[in-house]
């Protein structure tokens, strides 16, 4: 279209975008005025005076078409222009930013690499654009990967960059050239930024400045075929024996509706293995892999796809992630408003359990209370918590049946801030002194639920209910709440169990949160909710207003070896625990690098009652591979309260242990540990295709144009016209496009046939 457009109007769409239409005539406007009202007069007595055999209607028409016959010839004397501005020739200067990574050596269909066509197109036959771009412009160029440098002689480029960051190439090349007369940014790259950064603030500097960016994306806009695990979401450190729920997202392009291995590994062994069926092309999909951490320390996890016939880039068929197992006892605080069963069985299912210790502290009459798997006598001996540093010791809290008024005040907003400062996991059972029946409406533990108070179950009278349980869709996929490998399998067992009790009627989730298990009352009406989760400020709920699960033990239809009710309650306290921070959080700027590059390392500290720290004074000890330590310091960052940062950078291949402990006037806060791991990075072969809906955004952003091989010949006029810079004005003919001339035919063509048709020649 834009090439037909050029031949009828003699320029491209853009010099019309970009330039103003005017008159040349050498003679004075009304002068050429008073000509054409001459013509015109004469043109129309021609036609009134002259009768013959002529109708009126045929000296209408043969008047108008020689009217507009004149009218174009009249156009063509005036001398139509388009007024147009350029930069001046050497006066400006244009930054060429060059994609020096890996992603660049990913070939084509014919076999020719990105790298190849940026080499012919800078120095080699094909650089017929760069040639005429330099003789309009002095050319500055740079190259970029992970840091951006000027780049002397184009055969310098290695194609060997381990990371993209194209927004702070941007940002580096602009400054470099803020002296200069900057008519624009030129980028050759597949746009495949996996910096992690957002291109927003770059682009709103640019766009401020008046840089136009002109992007030439290079690569195809889908590879196929291709396999790739996209994306592996798992929580990093786990308790030891944790059975592991974890999502791999797995993208693909020609092998739609095929089944696709996924192997999980563990230094060589064998972990799990899962197939999955690919959807449509470019449609990602989800495979669930289920399998236990069961050795402690440092674990780097596998998860591939085998290598398929006929793909055309292998490297990105596995992703490794690091799991810290950690072999260590949690506290949980389990507070019984009265004697009863729960109790009991909840202790007994996780009674093998060594890494879980759950402290029970249970009201056995009026200010008396009976304490259980206590570390020594001191422990909870007045009571339930008065203080956020004995509360915050543990990191879950089981509430059951207890009333509102139990607490004071302040320890109903300690425990809110349990959750939503501390991090903490909390559960709340059901029971005859708990939610609304207790009294919580209006209390500061009202809003940490994910459920409301409120009754619409319909019943008269004081409320119970006995039904068997349902899992929801999400709870058939949910690790508390996953009883088998197979969703469908989980679903059936949760059916399959006996019927529960609750006193409690709540039926109504609050926005954010979702049920994992509902009951399947004999009435109408709204469902009972049983077990429902969300998130809290740092923390985790699970409301579970039901108040006898030992039933799905002691039950005379369950089987004596069935250990359904011990894996829902391991499964669940060891989700609470999930992610609860300690008062000293290390962690790393990126988990995975290569050798000889930099990275941060970061802690986050507060003191017993969670309050942050900035006084502290923070230590990483890295221990290489071989055993042999470094102490690096970390200091606080003045921008966020308790952050800590320091640098490190891995000297060589191996996995790294960052042990951070932390001090205050000597005594000390607490430690953590991380990992991170040296290795020769793939980054680059992920989302290798390009990217052209990125490249043409900073384009459009910034005022530039996108292009592609096949049409960035347009690049040295283009940029030419709509670059900034020191400009020239000029003016372009328009008298002799050839749309006039074929007008000009039609109208005389049409005069001719018309008087032939009519019998008038």
């Amino acid at each position: 279209m834009e090439q037909l457009f050029a031949f009828l109007f003699k320029y491209r769409p853009l010099l019309f975008q970009e330039g103003e239409l005017a008159l040349a005539a050498p003679w004075p406007r009304t002068t050429a005025a008073a000509v054409a009202l001459v013509v015109a007069a004469v043109a129309l007595s021609t036609y009134t005076l002259a009768r013959g055999r002529t109708r009126r209607t045929d000296r209408v028409v043969l008047a108008t078409l020689r009217m507009l016959t004149f009218a174009v010839v009249g156009l063509m004397l005036l001398r139509p222009v388009l007024v147009i501005s350029t930069v001046q020739p050497q006066r400006n200067f244009v930054g060429v930013l060059v994609d020096d990574t890996r992603s660049m050596t990913v070939p084509g269909e014919d076999g020719a690499t990105r790298a190849d066509w940026v080499r012919a197109a800078l120095t080699g036959e094909a650089s017929d654009v760069f040639e005429r771009l330099g003789e309009r412009f002095a050319l500055r160029f740079y190259r970029f990967s992970d840091a951006t440098t000027r780049l002397a002689d184009p055969a310098d480029l290695t194609f060997a960059g381990r990371r993209t960051e194209l927004g702070e190439a941007l940002t580096r090349a602009s400054e470099d050239l803020a002296g200069v007369p900057l008519s624009g940014l030129v980028v050759l790259s597949d746009g495949a930024d996996n910096s992690g950064r957002p291109l927003a603030e770059p682009l709103r500097t640019l766009q401020a400045a008046g840089v136009p960016v002109y992007t030439v994306g290079v690569g195809e806009a889908v590879l196929s075929p291709d396999v790739q695990v996209t994306r592996v979401e798992m929580p990093r450190t786990v308790l030891e024996g944790t059975s592991l729920l974890v999502d791999v997202v797995i993208s693909q392009h020609g092998f739609a509706g095929r089944t696709l291995p996924l192997v999980v590994e563990d230094a060589g062994q064998l972990v799990a293995r899962e197939e999955v069926t690919a959807g449509e092309d470019g449609e990602p999909v989800v495979a669930r892999v289920r399998f236990e951490a069961a050795e402690a320390g440092p674990r780097l996890l596998e998860f591939r796809v085998p290598v398929q016939d006929g793909e055309r880039l292998t490297r990105n068929n596995m992703r490794e992630v690091l799991l810290d197992v950690r072999d260590r006892r949690e506290k949980i605080l389990y507070f019984e408003g009265e004697p009863r069963w729960e109790v009991k069985f909840l202790r007994r299912a996780v009674a093998d359990d060594e890494n879980l210790q759950v402290v029970v502290l249970q009201r056995t009459a009026a200010n008396k209370f009976l304490r259980l798997d206590v570390d020594d006598a001191d422990e909870l001996a007045a009571g339930f918590p008065r203080t956020r540093e004995e509360l915050f010791a543990y990191r879950a809290l089981v509430l059951g049946s207890v009333e509102a008024s139990f607490f004071t005040n302040d320890q109903l907003d300690m425990i809110a801030d349990f959750v939503s400062e501390r991090g903490g996991g909390l559960i709340v059972l059901g029971g005859r002194h708990a939610y609304a029946q207790g009294g919580y409406a209006g209390t500061p533990l009202e809003d940490v639920l994910p459920v409301f108070l409120d009754d619409e179950s319909g019943a008269p009278g004081p409320y119970f209910e006995r039904f068997r349980v349902e899992a929801t869709r999400a709870g058939r996929l949910h690790p508390v709440t996953r009883l088998a490998d197979d969703a469908e399998a989980s679903a059936e067992r949760w059916a399959s169990l006996p019927e529960v009790s609750a006193v409690n009627p709540i039926t109504r989730l609050k926005p954010g949160a979702v049920a994992l298990l509902v009951g399947r009352p004999e009435r109408a009406g709204p469902r009972p909710i049983v077990l429902a989760q969300h998130r809290y400020g740092r923390g985790r709920v699970l409301a579970l207003p039901i108040q006898d699960t030992w039933t799905w033990q002691m039950h005379a239809d369950v089987p004596v070896d069935d250990l359904t009710h011990e894996t829902f309650w391991r499964q669940t306290l060891r989700w609470l625990l999930d992610g609860v921070p300690d008062a000293v959080t290390a962690s790393v700027e990126r988990e995975r690098v290569e050798p000889g590059e930099s990275l941060t390392l970061r802690a986050a500290v507060a003191d017993s009652a969670y309050e942050e720290v900035n006084d502290a004074r923070v230590t990483a000890a890295v221990v290489d591979p071989a055993g042999d330590t470094t102490l690096v310091r970390l200091d606080w960052t003045v921008d966020e309260d308790g952050v800590y940062e320091g640098r490190f950078t891995p000297p060589e291949v191996g996995l790294f242990e960052i042990d951070v402990t932390a001090t205050r006037e000597g005594r000390p806060l607490g430690s953590d540990r991380s990992y991170v791991h040296a290795v020769v990075s793939d980054e680059e072969y992920f989302d290798a295709a390009m990217r052209p809906a990125s490249l043409r955004r900073i384009a459009e952003e910034t005022g530039g144009r996108f292009y592609t091989p096949a049409d960035v010949h347009q690049l040295p006029e283009d940029l030419a016209l709509t670059g900034a810079g020191v400009t020239l004005t000029e003016e372009r003919d328009l008298w002799d496009m050839p749309v006039l001339l074929l007008l000009l035919l039609a109208l005389i063509g049409a005069e001719w046939a018309y008087r032939r048709a009519r019998g008038l020649v």
